[in-house]
């Protein structure tokens, strides 16, 4: 399913902690890079089920918008999914650091980065 595609550029995010490149459809993380005491497998798999809850509900209201991003802010963290544009099945999903992050910063370089992958 995936072509060509790394994640080291997000290691220079301000507050990085860790990514993965997750399959909505299996929850399975298709790569990943640092995450530290962090399960990434089981944030990519707990993220798909973040993924489809909120597509079900915007189903439910009747909002056609594609889901552009969902930030979960923690007390020490934020968590930011991403649906690629390119093939809304896959997601990446980064963690930050809180007190080190920019968050609109990050926002726009994960929209940049996505651009990037190549997917055969």
């Amino acid at each position: 399913m995936a072509g060509n595609f790394s994640l080291e550029q997000l290691n220079g995010l301000s507050g990085f902690i860790g990514a993965a490149l997750v399959d909505g459809d299996s929850g399975m993380a298709l790569g990943m890079l640092g995450g530290g005491s962090m399960d990434l497998e089981a944030a990519a798999a707990g993220n798909t089920e973040v993924i489809r809850a909120k597509r079900n509900v915007a189903k439910m209201l009747g909002i056609n918008d594609a889901i552009e991003d969902v930030l979960i802010t923690l007390t020490s963290q934020y968590h930011l999914i991403r649906p690629l544009e390119s093939n809304p099945t896959l997601f990446l999903y980064v963690a930050l650091d809180r007190s080190k992050a920019n968050l609109a910063m990050a926002r726009h370089e994960l929209k940049a980065f996505e651009r990037t992958l190549d997917f055969a």
